[in-house]
């Protein structure tokens, strides 16, 4: 009888693909994947470490894991990811619950320490260079059958002053645009109607490889994939995205015109301290362009409160821009005092009820864009991407404007209409980002 393997994926979508391939590999390897850790002889849980509350999240995760080890339920606990890579040297110092840990350079090696674990070795530790792993691969799908990331390149080399994933991930790599295609075209023959195309930063991609931006070829090729329908794209930085990339995404219905942002700030001192590339003058023209050429466009963005030595009157420009140009969706973060970060040395830090105060006056301004953009599609129709129903049992769906648990819903009621499934609805009401539609009588 084949052993059980439970794996608990937490974190980004970037890390949700890594736990894919994990799947695969133990898959190939004879191992019998389970849904619930009860179950499992094994349990495995791939970890976030960005920030505190992902690696408190983690933390709780793997001593609720281990308690089923503590009473004989599952016979071995290995932790992956972001976390061990980030605490290599202390990590099963700190945590002796854990049989085994790997870092981000060592997923291909998982069926390895599964192995050694299950014949009772205990402490056992993968650590390649972060950026040595192949991140293409097989993978065993955990998102639903019609939709699938598609991780085009893996690390970062922005080195913004807040940010730790460089020293986690690795260099910028990008896949071959060859690997990709065919990758894309796997997915599609398995049902996938939604590519999400996702890296740290989509919008670099192929320089390392070509000496230039390919992204807008590689989006020409994932057009031609039959059964693909709908492409997203997530991180696209500003300084990144030039007119040709624009003009294919204006002139190919497949990809969405949803564009995710992640411009951090709008104050110059700010972002130059962020180590941001581009300016504000460089953000407001890109927003103004992209709405003059796909005036349907929406904007998704993060914004981070309370940087170190972000200034009232810097705060405000935030607040002033985001209700100048509206857009249509948001999240908002203080910022997090991250070891190893250039910017967590500084002596100016925001005190944290400062940081909250201001995330929640951008939040709740927020919440009026959203609503009255909302409210001014209220008779027009969208296409909609059915999604099932919600744990309330609600039947609902995404528009092209909304990308999986980051932005807001369309519900509607029409047994009709199966999962994974497209209709057209008619928006009749709306409550801040939650659209309610119904199927137009012809």
């Amino acid at each position: 009888m084949a052993e059980k393997v439970f794996l608990l994926s937490l974190g980004c979508a970037k890390n949700l693909v890594n736990s894919e391939q994990m799947l695969a590999i133990l898959e190939n390897e004879g191992y019998e994947i389970v849904d619930t850790p009860e179950d499992s002889d094994a349990a495995i849980v791939n970890t976030c470490g960005f920030i505190d509350s992902a690696k408190s999240e983690a933390i709780e995760a793997i001593l609720k894991l281990a308690e089923l080890k503590k009473d004989g339920t599952i016979k071995g606990l290995i932790v992956t990811g972001c976390l061990t890579e980030r605490y290599q040297k202390e990590f099963l110092f700190e945590l002796p619950e854990v049989d085994a840990a790997l870092g981000t350079g060592s997923y291909n090696d998982i069926a390895e320490a599964v192995g050694a674990v299950l014949k009772g070795k205990r402490g056992g530790e993968w650590f390649a260079p972060s950026d040595a792993c192949d991140f293409g691969g097989e993978r065993r799908l955990l998102t639903p059958s019609y939709y699938a990331y598609l991780r085009i390149a893996e690390g970062c080399d922005n080195r913004c002053s807040y940010c730790v994933i460089p020293y986690i991930r690795g260099r910028y790599r990008s896949r071959d645009m060859e690997s990709l295609i065919e990758e894309a075209k796997t997915l599609a023959a398995s049902g996938v109607k939604e590519l999400l195309v996702i890296a740290q930063d989509i919008s670099r991609y192929g320089i390392d490889l070509y000496g230039e931006r390919r992204l807008y070829k590689l989006l020409e090729e994932l057009c031609k994939i039959e059964g693909i329908e709908w492409i997203r794209l997530h991180y696209l930085y500003p300084d990144e995205v030039d007119d040709r990339l624009l003009e294919t995404i204006k002139n190919n219905d497949k990809i969405l015109k949803y564009f995710d942002l992640p411009l951090q700030h709008i104050n110059d001192k700010v972002l130059r301290e962020m180590n941001r590339r581009g300016s504000g003058q460089l953000i407001r023209g890109l927003i103004t362009k992209i709405r003059t050429m796909m005036p349907e466009s929406v904007f998704r963005t993060s914004m981070i409160t309370g940087f170190p030595g972000e200034t009232p009157e810097e705060f405000q420009e935030l607040y002033d821009f985001l209700e100048e140009y509206r857009l249509e969706r948001a999240g908002f973060f203080c910022y997090s005092q991250e070891e190893g970060a250039p910017s967590a040395k500084r002596e100016d830090q925001i005190p944290e009820e400062v940081k909250e105060q201001r995330r929640i006056k951008l939040f709740e301004l927020q919440e009026r864009i959203m609503d009255e953009f909302s409210h001014g599609l209220i008779g027009k129709r969208l296409k909609v991407l059915c999604c099932g129903r919600d744990e309330s049992g609600r039947q609902y769906g995404r528009s092209y404007m909304d990308s999986v648990d980051v932005d807001g819903v369309v519900y509607f009621d029409d047994e009709r209409i199966k999962e994974g499934e497209f209709v057209t609805l008619e928006i009749v009401d709306a409550v801040a980002s939650e659209l309610y539609g119904e199927v137009p009588e012809e």
